[in-house]
This record gives C-alpha cells, structure tokens and sequence, in this order.
C-alpha cells in the first residue's frame, strides 16, 4: 500500500513539475525523487528493499560542519538590521552550493550549517560530493567578501570540518515536534574537527580521508587531542579535488610575507566562544597581513584560540578584537614562540595592520 502510495506521489509531482516548467524530469532525476519519496513513506529498508523501516536506522553518512569566524564579534558593532542581512545572505548561498551537491540541511545554528550526505538517501558519491560542496562553500565566502567590500560590509571567513562515519539516523522528538536527523559520536566529533580549522580551511577527518585518497590532494596529517577521546585523532587539510578543477581558495595566503617587529600585547584565552578575563603579555616578534609570531611565557597549546590586542606605532592605531588560533609552537634555549594565524580581525584593523606592514617593507627597502 505504502509503495503504490509512493508511486502515486511521484506521478503527481512528475505531472505538476512539467505543467510548470513546460519540460519532463529526468529519468535519473525521477528515480532520485522517488527514493526520495520512498524513503519519507517508509517504503525503503536500509539496502532500497521494499518493507518499512524503523523510526531510526544507522547509516553511514559524511558529515559537513562549517561555521562563521568571528560573526559574534559582528554582532556587537553593527545594528540587528544590518547583521541579520548579512546572515542570511551568506547562509542563502550556502544553502545554494548544498542544494547543488544535493545535500540535505540538517539544521542551521546560529552561524554554523550542517550538512548531510548519505541519509536519507545515501550514494556512491557521497564524501566526493561533500569534498566538492566545501571547496565551493569556501570559494563563495571570497565572492561574497568582494562584493561586501563595495557595500562597507566586513569581511568573514568559514572554518569548515567534515568526517565519515556511522550514526544513528531518523525521527527523533516527541508528539510535539519532531524532525529528520543524525546522532552518534560521529556528529560530536564533526563539530571537534569544526573547531580546529582555520578561517577559509577545510579539515578532513582520518575516516574521510580513506574514502577520498584517490581523487584529492591533501595536506600532511596533524593530530589532535579531542574532548571524549582517550588517542589524538588525525586531520588533515583538504587542498583541491583536481579532477573537479577544484581548489580550496587560502592555503597559499597563510604563508605570506612577515616582517620583523618587536611590539608588546597582550591576549586573553578563548574557551568555548567564551574570552577569559585573563589578559596575558607576550611581545610580537614578527608580523604580516594574516597572522604573527609571539614570544610567549604562557604554556600555549597548538590549536589555542585567543584574542590579541596591541598597538602599532607610526600609525598611532590601537589594534583590538582580533581572533587568532596558535598554529605551530617551537622553542629556542629557555625562549618560546607560538605562531598564530588570524581567525577573524575587522575591517578597519585589518586595512591598519596591512598598512603598517607596507610602512615596515618601505622603510626596509
């Protein structure tokens, strides 16, 4: 009964989607529609057999993960007005390159998007999908930043996470409200991933990556320690999918040129999103347009995030609210260094920063 039901479903939409746009679906496009179908009716079992299927199933899924670097900051400059059209503007084209994947919206959280490949439907092609869907989520960030400089917009940047794993997938809610959705330790450590990666950077998960290592090219493996996880867990940045044509667009920026400085600042530790009271002194050593180098008597960790305020002589400009990861940490006799990259600067420091840095290559010259 459920099947002839499904079958009838997908006849009428056939019939309504030609009326109004004067052209049939697709035969692949209307088998796509009716697993589709099938699978919202209960007519498909985990293997596409027909028979009804559980509340929830596991499956295996590729789970994206991308969230808006420092959003929160702009909420407390700029009018509500103004930061809600810049929201959904961004997240509007999100949702475009997701929809063009076919991916599935999970749910949107504040400045952060979930997204699904695999379930409800899931396809051979999922993680490449995946792969493919961030690369352009990161490219579109950089268009949406070129056209928001025209209109005095500040600029933002994504941190994007994604892994493959198996989760519990399904209706979960009660009388009141329910909706489609995964659960599992897989989405806890999708968000941990998240987390770790830089403004305009993709991170892959290990599970991912052995999904993927025939068709993109990635970074070296880093690990890292997450909450809920006895052994470090491997990541690695995922650089372009080449037979896509496809290249994430700011690996190359985060080796641009630093030129030698000795400033005082000071930072405070970022936990949670949340910025301990804290404020630490330690004495830039170098700077340039993206990030720094800091000498450092706090015991910092790879990956730390915090925020960085100091001021920049010959401009007589006091740079604040800028958000950095720690990136690489080294040491030298009894002295040590953390190497940062900004995670997110407004627009005013940052055309400060670059110009103290060209004030700096000038005088140098």
């Amino acid at each position: 009964m459920k099947n002839d039901s499904s079958k009838t479903a997908v006849h009428r939409l056939q019939a309504l989607i030609t009326r109004e746009t004067g052209a049939p679906l697709k035969h692949a496009v209307e088998a796509e529609m009716g697993s589709i179908i099938r699978h919202a009716c209960g007519a498909d079992g985990e293997n596409g057999t027909a028979g009804p299927e559980p509340s929830f199933v596991r499956r295996e899924v590729t789970i994206l993960l991308a969230d808006l670097r420092g959003f929160t900051a702009i909420t407390a400059t700029l009018p509500a007005g103004t930061v809600i059209a810049i929201l959904n503007r961004c997240l509007g084209r999100m949702s475009e390159i997701v929809s063009r994947h076919r991916g599935i919206i999970d749910k949107f959280m504040g400045d952060s998007i979930m997204v699904l490949f695999g379930a409800p439907v899931r396809h051979e092609d999922d993680v490449k999908r995946a792969l493919a869907c961030a690369i352009e989520m990161q490219l579109a960030m950089d268009e949406l930043n070129n056209q928001g400089r025209q209109d005095g917009v500040p600029e933002l940047f994504m941190g994007i996470g994604i892994n493959t794993g198996s989760v519990m997938a399904g209706k979960f809610g009660s009388s009141f409200h329910s909706g489609y959705t995964v659960i599992g330790d897989e989405v806890n450590l999708t968000s941990r991933i998240e987390s770790f990666s830089l403004r305009g950077q993709v991170l892959i998960s290990e599970n991912t990556f052995d999904h993927c290592r025939d068709f993109v090219t990635v970074g070296e493996a880093m690990e890292v320690f997450v909450k809920g996880k006895t052994q470090p867990v491997r990541l690695r940045e995922l650089y372009a999918i080449p037979s896509l044509n496809l290249e994430a667009p700011r690996k190359e920026i985060r080796r641009s040129k630093r030129l030698e400085v000795r400033l005082p600042c000071s930072f405070s530790l970022v936990q949670n999103k949340i910025v301990m009271p804290k404020a630490i002194s330690a004495t830039i050593h170098d700077i340039g347009y993206y990030g720094m180098l800091l000498e450092i008597d706090y015991p910092l960790k790879e990956l730390d995030d915090i925020k960085l305020e100091f001021d920049l002589p010959l401009i007589d400009f006091k740079a604040s609210d800028i958000y950095a990861k720690v990136v690489k940490l080294r040491h030298d006799g009894s002295r040590h260094f953390a190497g940062i990259e900004f995670t997110f600067i407004n627009h005013e420091t940052n055309m400060k920063i670059q110009l103290f840095v060209q004030l700096l290559v000038t005088a140098a010259a």
